[in-house]
């Protein structure tokens, strides 16, 4: 849906210029109404679209006040929504600003289409506050774009202190951090190189406009002076230009240059350059005629004025994952399948040591203090699977432990080693004295190494997990690599029998029951529950990748993660993610590479984190035990024993 601006009378040629508006406001905000008509008036053709999950696309119910009984912020909806349309994307191994690079290319198929369009002045503009990310990036990519204004991308933020330090060139921030926002957290941008700076130079030997929209410190910006040697290598240094505002983000708006797209004070530094590059002469910025939003609104049937409506992006994902596992699918069916679903999976995990090495235990320094119970025997070690990253960890061993090998079940949970072991007490009780050693351990980020208890959008976790996707990697794949790396460790135990190894992955999450509405607002003060998939998911995978574990059991995972396509509503957390997951092969297809050996899974929930109503998605892994509701524990944990005993 957009907008297109065009005098009324055209010329012979014609400049085009494509604006990607902020998360603040879809196009039909004031400042892109003022922008579409002054350039038009100008002598140009302005196209103005809603960006992916904002105005007429949104993604979410939510346009009012009226539309959810409750207090919540109706203007941040479809910018919060690119949450759960980052994650969906990511899992079908799309991305939010690929898709929207992917428009904003289309835009331009837009302009070159219109009679007397000049296909040698093209412009791209992105407004503050996001839209900078996703021109940047088309610009880098699209050629015909001549000439490209990120605002707030590639170098110093708004956020970013100001001046900066005189040591900046050595220390300056250029990979950018990660968070939720999913238009600025390129995946594989730090382990591939192509950091936000290298993006935005990526535009030359055409023309940038390097955009600030607060106060600017220009001599002490490395980024700065990188652009000017990479123009300067091209001998186009006049293709390079500047702008920037005043004061600073946390001033009033009397005193800085806030906007909410691109304002009067910032466009009147476009103009000379506009002049300069492409001849655009006689703006006139204090024209103002702005319409009723209603009015500038697309996809409407002419005929009797109603809503045409859209197909939702979680349909459109769910129509790729459904062609991709159909592709899976038809593969497992010849020779070398399994290896092909095992070689995708290593790739979608990011490089994870599981594809080489299956927890061979190098870089492990374990540090091991054994301490002795009444009813069981206590090993607490820590291991140290990568620089500077530690799993620390306890053993259990029945209390009767002779020189003979025990059987071992190593147990995990997102939650931690603590909390399974408070609310498992009765199975691990079981289990030991069933004569077989329990391991728990804290995977990387769980339990005594979490970084909060927080686990939704705007948490530590959330962080961590799209800093890992910038650096090629997965958090899924990095624990993976942890626990591999404990069941290697302990079949070097001489109380271990490295022939009866099991696997147990738990969520102690809670479950949304059927009356708790899961269809809400998101930022909410009493947002419905997420799932924590997490350890279901890694003991099917251990058991995948390690050949060694006998016995894999699963309870409260994910029905499939399809299923999380079914909604625009998800409740699970992002470092879940595993980019391409869907196209790798989904859980019940990794599940059933486990065949011949025993797996048992308990107590599915869906994409919103209610019980699954059916099981039909698990045909692939006909023969083992799938349980929609959770069983008794002493009946999943009794099941354990009898099929890891000899």
């Amino acid at each position: 849906t957009a907008n297109l601006y065009r005098p009324t009378k055209l010329r012979e040629s014609m400049p085009g210029i494509l604006i990607c508006h902020s998360h603040h406001n879809p196009k039909t905000e004031g400042e892109l109404q003022d922008m579409g008509a002054v350039w038009a008036r100008a002598g140009c053709y302005v196209l103005v679209m809603d960006q992916l999950g904002h105005g007429e696309r949104r993604q979410h119910p939510f346009r009012t006040s009226a539309d959810y009984d409750g207090s919540f912020k109706v203007s941040r909806q479809d910018y919060y929504f690119r949450y759960n349309v980052g994650i969906q994307l990511h899992l079908v191994g799309e991305s939010q600003i690929g898709w929207m690079v992917g428009d904003l290319m289309r835009g331009v198929d837009v302009l070159l289409q219109q009679p007397h369009a000049d296909a040698e002045r093209i412009a791209l503009l992105g407004s503050v506050a996001g839209g900078g990310d996703p021109v940047a990036v088309a610009a880098a990519l699209d050629r015909r774009i001549k000439a490209v204004v990120p605002f707030n991308f590639g170098g110093p933020q708004p956020e970013t202190t100001f001046p900066l330090p005189e040591d900046a060139e050595l220390h300056f921030n250029y990979v950018g951090g990660g968070s939720w926002e999913s238009t600025r957290n390129l995946r594989r941008s730090a382990g591939d190189g192509f950091l936000p700076w290298t993006i935005v130079a990526s535009v030359a030997p055409r023309r940038l406009l390097y955009a600030h929209e607060f106060s600017w410190d220009q001599p002490s910006d490395p980024v700065w002076k990188r652009l000017v040697t990479v123009f300067e290598m091209y001998d186009k240094r006049d293709n390079l230009s500047s702008l920037k505002g005043f004061g600073r983000v946390s001033l009033t708006s009397k005193e800085a240059s806030h906007c909410n797209n691109i304002g009067k004070y910032h466009r009147s530094q476009i103009h000379p350059a506009f002049k300069r590059w492409f001849g655009i002469d006689g703006v006139d910025d204090e024209f103002r005629e702005r319409r009723d939003a209603q009015k500038l609104h697309a996809v409407r049937d002419d005929s009797d004025g109603k809503v045409v409506a859209l197909l939702p992006m979680h349909r459109a994902a769910l129509a790729i994952a459904d062609r991709q596992l159909l592709k899976v699918r038809e593969g497992l069916q010849v020779r070398d399948g399994r290896r092909d679903i095992l070689a995708a999976w290593s790739k979608a995990l990011g490089g994870t040591a599981s594809q080489t090495e299956v927890g061979n235990g190098k870089g492990t320094k374990p540090q091991v203090t054994s301490v002795s119970g009444d009813h069981f025997r206590v090993i607490r070690f820590s291991l140290n699977p990568e620089r500077k990253i530690y799993v620390p960890g306890i053993l259990l061993l029945p209390s009767d432990s002779t020189s003979q090998r025990r059987p071992v079940v190593v147990a995990f949970a997102q939650s931690g080693k603590h909390k399974f072991l408070a609310e498992r007490a009765d199975g691990i009780a079981q289990l030991l004295e069933a004569g077989i050693a329990v391991c728990l351990a804290d995977l990387r980020g769980t339990g005594e190494t979490a970084a909060s208890e927080y686990r939704g959008r705007r948490s530590n976790d959330t962080g961590l997990s799209s800093s890992e996707l910038m650096l090629g990697g997965t958090m899924v794949g990095s624990r993976l690599e942890d626990l591999l790396t404990v069941v290697e460790w302990l079949k070097s135990r001489r109380e271990i029998d490295r022939e009866s190894i099991g696997v147990w992955g738990d969520s102690l999450a809670g479950v949304n029951g059927a009356e708790r509405p899961v269809d809400v607002p998101l930022g909410i003060d009493d947002e419905p529950k997420h799932s924590e998939p997490l350890g279901p998911t890694l003991a099917v995978l251990a058991g995948v990748y390690d050949e060694d574990i006998r016995v894999v059991l699963s309870r409260g995972g994910l029905v499939s993660i399809r299923n999380t396509l079914e909604s625009q509503f998800v409740h699970l957390p992002h470092d879940f993610v595993v980019p391409g997951a869907i196209g790798s092969g989904d859980l019940p297809d990794l599940a059933a590479l486990l065949a011949p050996r025993p797996l048992r899974v308990d107590g599915l929930v869906d994409g919103t984190n209610r019980r699954a109503t059916s099981k039909s998605e698990w045909r692939p892994a006909e023969g083992q035990t799938v349980r929609l509701n959770p069983a008794p524990l002493t009946e999943s944990v009794e099941w354990l024993i009898e099929t890891l005993k000899p």
